[in-house]
C-alpha cells in the first residue's frame, strides 16, 4: 500500500461498531480487510500525498496530508492484530540515534565518542580532545542526501552555524571498509564496501562483495535489535584498520534491495521469506 496514494481513492474504512469491517486498499485496487492480515511490514508512511502536492493552498494540502496520515495511523492501531515488522513505537524510538548508540555500546560495540551541542567552544575543544571530526545531521529532513562531512577546523566556522540546530559530532574513524548488514529476524546479509570515502553512498562503482558476518557481531547486533524491540534492521558498521567494528548506526526500515544486483544476492527472496516465517508463525495453532 503506498502511504502517498490514500488521497484521492477509497483507500481506508473503519467504523467503531465494525461495519462497515476496517479495511485498506491495496496498490492494485483490492479492498483488504485488516482481521485477513497476519503479518504487516511497516515501513514508511509520513510521505505526503501526491494528490496533494497539485494543491496551491497551503492549507489544504498539509489538512489532505495530515489527516491521511493519521487516518492510516489510527485504523492500523485500533483495529489491526497481526503481527508488525516492526512497531511503530519501537521504529521510531529506534531512529534516535543518540538512543541506538547507547543501546550498541550496552550490547559490547564499540561506538564512537560522540557530541551534540550547539556551541561552537565545545565542538573545538571536542576536536582538540579526539582529532578529527565528522558532522551529520541529528534527524534529516526529506529531500537531498545530506551525507557525512569532515570538519577539520571547527574554529573557521562561525558560531551562527553551530547554534542554528543541534548537530551530531564524532570521532573520525579510520579505515576504508564498511559494512552494510541486513538483519531479517535472526538472518543476516552483509556487504562489505571498500571506499576511502567518508561516506560511501555516492558511489557504489567501488569494490562490493558479500561478507560473512562473525558469530561474536551477529550475537551483538542481534541484542541490540532486541533491547530496540526491531524485528528487523538495516546497519552500519566501520571497520578499523585492525578489523575492530565500530557501531555507527541502524535504520530500522533502510534501504536494501540496491544490493541485491552488486551482491548478485537474492535479498527480495529472502525478505519475503522472513516476512512469511513470521505470518505462519503468528497465526493460531
Amino acid at each position: 500500500m503506498e502511504c502517498d496514494r490514500i488521497s484521492g481513492r477509497h483507500s481506508l474504512a473503519w467504523s467503531s461498531d465494525g461495519d462497515p469491517s476496517a479495511t485498506v486498499l491495496t496498490s492494485d485496487g483490492v479492498a483488504l480487510p485488516l482481521a485477513d492480515v497476519s503479518v504487516l511490514w511497516w515501513r514508511r508512511m509520513r510521505a505526503n500525498q501526491q494528490v496533494s502536492a497539485l494543491t496551491a493552498d497551503d492549507f489544504q494540502r498539509r489538512l489532505v496530508n495530515n489527516d491521511c496520515r493519521g487516518a492510516l495511523g489510527g485504523i492500523l492501531s485500533a483495529a489491526y492484530r497481526g503481527l508488525w515488522v516492526s512497531l511503530p513505537e519501537a521504529t521510531d524510538r529506534a531512529a534516535d540515534k543518540l538512543y541506538q548508540l547507547s543501546v550498541a555500546q550496552e550490547a559490547g560495540f564499540r561506538v564512537p565518542r560522540t557530541l551534540v551541542s550547539q556551541s561552537r567552544q565545545d565542538v573545538i575543544d571536542f576536536a582538540r580532545q579526539v582529532g578529527r571530526i565528522i558532522v551529520k545531521p541529528v534527524v534529516g529532513a526529506s529531500g537531498p542526501l545530506m551525507f557525512t562531512q569532515y570538519i577539520d577546523d571547527p574554529s573557521s566556522i562561525p558560531e551562527e552555524s553551530f547554534t542554528a540546530c543541534p548537530a551530531v559530532y564524532q570521532e573520525y574513524i579510520p579505515g576504508r571498509r564498511h559494512v552494510r548488514l541486513n538483519c531479517f529476524g535472526d538472518r543476516f546479509y552483509a556487504a562489505l564496501i571498500e571506499t576511502d570515502r567518508l561516506d560511501w553512498r555516492p558511489d557504489l562503482s567501488v569494490p562490493i562483495s558479500k561478507w560473512s558476518v562473525p558469530a561474536e557481531v551477529a550475537r551483538q547486533v542481534a541484542s541490540v535489535l532486541q533491547r530496540l524491540d526491531l524485528r528487523m534492521g538495516i546497519i552500519d558498521i566501520k571497520l578499523t584498520p585492525h578489523g575492530e567494528p565500530v557501531w555507527l548506526e541502524v535504520n530500522p526500515q533502510g534501504q536494501f534491495l540496491f544490493l541485491e544486483p552488486l551482491l548478485g544476492e537474492p535479498l527480495a527472496d529472502h525478505f519475503f521469506d522472513f516476512l512469511l516465517s513470521n505470518a505462519e508463525a503468528s497465526r493460531p495453532s
